[in-house]
């Protein structure tokens, strides 16, 4: 019998395996579980070098699988300003000057989580605002869905956004009434010649837009290792043991190879190649390219990412009928045409896809593509997603079961839910068609398979808070649907949802004898934890592979 690296014991295991569901404690050795049971059953595999850990009564759990958010600017993030809680003028201008006074080399200011609230509900922001912050130098705020941004006057000048710039559908340089550019910038393809002003040529945002930086040299590649690194070491503190980025290309690939080979890739990584709408249907050949080189155990592609459309809040989301509070829509980023061709060609390359689809009209068309690829290239365990689901029209439900498509979805994304707030979101969709919003309950219903994810940085990474928010879930009339979760459901889209999302299901997500010791013991014993403290529980320890990334 071999002997164990690490016993965990005194646990109250929650294996997401059902065929046993619940144990005492778990023998790890090297990379792998050897066995899950009994306290007394795992001290069979006790050596003289074993290590134990006494989880003191407290929640072991498969390792949390990160199913959407986007490594990069979420690591980057972590060091600039986060205005998620300020509020009003004078507040926002303290916080500015102070991070603007402690960096006084940066060529862009950057500040992050700028609410669309930020100065008032309904109040919009401008470029007039920030310009009392700061005049003399370029600044921009990116909203936390990060579909808007607002930049002074400063950098709308030196970006030559001033006068406005046609920019592709979409996508916007909002105008004010005195013909000038009023801040506002919607979408990537309006805002990224703001964040290029930043001499790195806006390398964070490289994945976004799908196109590889010209120009990186050693050093950038250096630096930007450890900015992942940080990042990694911030997703491993939460228990994550996978993380499934949302954008990419092979500049991001190469940078966390570093990672990997001196041993420092702290969680399983798998990259998308980002097919933006600019992108003829030829370059599908790069994320053909990008799944041949990289196919280790902890670095992979082997997806393709597309948006269909942007966000509700900023009236970018594409919608089936307008918008409830001023009748408007907005076109989809992707023809059906395009979009179909596109998602044939990348399914018959045996590639998965997955499209961030928010409004009802959107998710229809991902949808209408996923059929179109099915019928010419055949049915097949393809696993395609749609990411956010914010709106479902009811007609389309049971389309994602006929297709075999999984629901990619982020419990702290509702409003009230968690950070984000009643308005707008609620108002421009409309009343009507609440009960179909978020819609957990009819999905799962519909048996789809689910996966819970932050969408980092858009939302607070927290996989506890995630599942406080899922199980807490209210509905917004009386009468409606909560679309909440249990916990045991809530846990398992973190886990087995996940690891199915990613096709893993046979190597994680589960703690059984012969798959990875991937595996996080949390602070608490979550089961006796009211729903309002779920929130309160962390990782104490988190195992990827068998070894430590993450101890408190």
């Amino acid at each position: 019998m071999s002997k164990a690296t690490l016993i965990i014991e005194n646990a109250r295991v929650l294996t997401m395996d059902p065929d046993r569901p619940r144990a005492e404690a778990v023998a790890i050795g090297g990379a792998m579980i050897l066995g899950v049971g009994s306290r007394e059953d795992m001290d069979a595999f006790a050596g003289p070098d074993t290590r134990r850990f006494d989880a003191q009564g407290k929640t072991v759990l498969p390792g949390f699988v990160e199913s959407h958010l986007h490594i990069f600017p979420g690591s980057l993030g972590l060091k600039l300003l986060h205005l998620d809680k300020v509020r009003g003028v004078p507040a926002f201008c303290e916080a500015v000057q102070a991070y603007a006074a402690a960096n006084p080399d940066a060529e862009l200011l950057v500040c992050k989580s700028a609410g669309y609230d930020l100065f008032g509900v309904g109040t919009h922001i401008t470029r007039h605002e920030l310009d009392k912050a700061v005049s003399d130098r370029p600044l921009v705020l990116i909203a936390p869905d990060h579909h808007t941004a607002w930049a002074n006057t400063f950098a709308l000048e030196k970006a030559g956004l001033i006068n406005g710039m046609d920019v592709p559908v979409g996508n916007e340089v909002v105008m004010g009434d005195d013909g000038k550019a009023s801040g506002e910038l919607r979408e990537f393809e309006a805002y990224k010649h703001v964040m290029a002003l930043d001499s790195d040529g806006g390398r964070d945002n490289a994945g976004m837009t799908g196109i590889e930086p010209k120009g990186a040299s050693a050093a950038s590649r250096a630096a930007d290792a450890e900015i992942l690194l940080d990042g990694l070491k911030y997703c491993a503190s939460y228990g994550f043991t996978s993380i499934h980025n949302m954008d990419g290309n092979f500049y991001q690939l190469e940078v966390l190879k570093i990672l990997e080979d001196r041993g420092d890739l702290l969680c399983r990584t798998e990259i998308p190649y980002h097919l933006t709408p600019s992108k003829p249907l030829s370059m599908i050949e790069e994320a053909v390219e990008m799944n041949r080189q990289y196919k280790s155990d902890r670095l992979r592609s082997g997806r393709v990412k597309m948006f269909m459309d942007g966000v509700i809040d900023s009236g970018t989301a594409f919608m089936v009928e307008p918008y409830a509070d001023d009748g408007k829509n907005c076109e989809a980023l992707h023809t059906a045409e395009r979009f179909n061709a596109a998602a044939i060609e990348i399914d018959r390359n045996g590639l998965q896809i997955a499209v961030h689809a928010i409004g009802d009209a959107a998710v229809r068309r991902v949808l209408d593509g996923y059929e179109a690829a099915q019928k010419a290239n055949g049915k097949r365990d393809s696993r395609h997603r749609i990411e956010h689901i914010e709106v479902l029209n009811p007609e389309d439900l049971h389309r994602f079961k006929e297709l075999g498509v999984v629901a990619s979805m982020q419990p702290q994304h509702p409003p009230l839910a968690l950070d984000f707030p009643f308005l707008p979101w609620t108002a421009k969709v409309g009343e009507a068609r609440w009960p179909w919003s978020f819609p957990v309950q009819y999905l799962r219903d519909e048996g789809v398979p689910i996966t819970f994810a932050s969408d980092w940085p858009v939302a607070d990474i927290d996989p506890m808070r995630g599942v406080m928010a899922a199980v807490m879930r209210k509905p917004w009339k009386e009468g409606h649907p909560s679309h909440a979760s249990s916990l045991m459901q809530a846990l398992s889209y973190y886990t087995v949802g996940g690891a199915y999302t990613g096709f893993d299901e046979n190597r994680l997500g589960r703690l059984a004898p012969g798959l990875l010791a991937d595996i996080v013991v949390m602070s608490h014993d979550i089961e006796s934890l009211a729903p309002q403290d779920l929130g309160t529980a962390r990782a104490a320890l988190t195992l990827c592979g068998g070894e430590v990334t993450w101890e408190a």
